[in-house]
């Protein structure tokens, strides 16, 4: 990355810093659940790891405090960033009575909470697509100048969904930002067996919008083209495709194994090009990061992560009957 790249996106020493922070903390997260799934605490992980970055440049250009996001299952650097805690993450994790997401009866990565304005998925792929563009419907029928932001893999740029709610926003002119985080695999599926095209952003011209591929292993990238689709869209003006880059440094889920469609020098490549280290690189160059901040910052997020857990692994689970909650209107 190029010297001094932030000052030129109009980014403070300290906001690069809280970026880095926030993917730490993103990582350390994910890699405490894993270690919670293989020792049997808890059923079912689903990784962030290698897209942090993507996340974290496209959370910091928007607005946290009026835009709405409709993440998708992998995101949990972009929910961490829109206000969810390490504590509620690890009790959505062990499925507790307290998760903010679905009091428990859903599976990790189903991210929902209205008061942080992140809109719950479900579980088939593609579906938070249309409701993106739902929400940005209505404002823009009440002229508000907030915007909508949905992710997605590349897998769920074959849905229906996908070409659907494309298509209204493109008609429409609504104030979407579609982002897809490609990391080159429908779980076991290679991109060469997904597209025709090259490329999911040469899918955006069919919906009258831009579309542009970046490197989502950088933060900065991510954010200079997410922060220019966000203006256009609160003047007016429409849509805007992005397509992030990416590796998945993980099978697709705790119930996966990469290693029968992904070879290890594959797998290899990409753990060189982790975005973490990558970033990393980059503040230290311009004298923001040491080993000392460095630990610091690790010391400070593993509180976090350790004190989350505890707290979640110790809360209640949820009544029985809860089952029924919020499923049946109540008399």
């Amino acid at each position: 990355m190029t010297k001094n790249r932030h000052t030129e996106l109009g980014l403070s020493d300290e906001q690069v810093l809280d970026m880095y922070e926030m993917m730490m903390l993103a990582r350390r997260i994910d890699e405490r659940m894993w270690l919670l799934n293989r020792s049997g605490k808890i059923p079912f992980t689903i990784s962030c790891q290698g897209q942090e970055a993507a996340q974290i440049g496209a959370a910091f250009a928007l607005d946290r405090e009026k835009d709405y996001i409709l993440p998708y299952y992998r995101d949990l650097a972009v929910v961490l960033s829109f206000g969810m805690t390490p504590t509620e993450i690890m009790l959505s994790a062990f499925a507790k009575a307290e998760d903010p997401n679905s009091g428990g009866r859903q599976m990790p990565g189903h991210f929902g909470q209205r008061k942080n304005r992140i809109v719950t998925g479900s579980s088939p792929v593609t579906t938070q697509v249309p409701h993106a563009v739902g929400i940005a419907l209505a404002a823009q029928m009440e002229k508000s100048d907030l915007v909508t932001f949905v992710s997605f893999g590349e897998g769920s740029s074959n849905q229906g969904d996908f070409h659907e709610g494309l298509n209204f926003a493109g008609v429409h002119k609504l104030p979407v930002i579609f982002m897809c985080e490609n990391n080159h695999y429908a779980i076991s599926v290679p991109l060469k067996k997904q597209l025709a095209c090259e490329k999911v952003s040469d899918r955006a011209i069919g919906y009258g919008m831009p579309g542009v591929t970046v490197d989502g292993k950088d933060p900065l990238e991510v954010y200079k083209v997410m922060k220019e689709a966000v203006e256009r869209a609160r003047r007016g003006e429409g849509s805007s495709l992005i397509e992030t880059i990416t590796h998945r440094l993980t099978s697709h889920s705790s119930d996966d194994d990469d290693r029968s469609y992904r070879t290890e020098e594959e797998l290899t490549k990409a753990r060189l090009e982790d975005p973490i280290i990558l970033f990393e690189a980059y503040l230290n160059e311009n004298g923001l990061l040491n080993e000392q901040t460095k630990k610091e910052i690790n010391d400070r997020i593993m509180i976090q992560v350790n004190e989350a857990t505890d707290y979640a692994e110790k809360a209640p689970y949820p009544d029985p009957e809860d089952a029924h909650k919020f499923v049946y209107a109540a008399e």
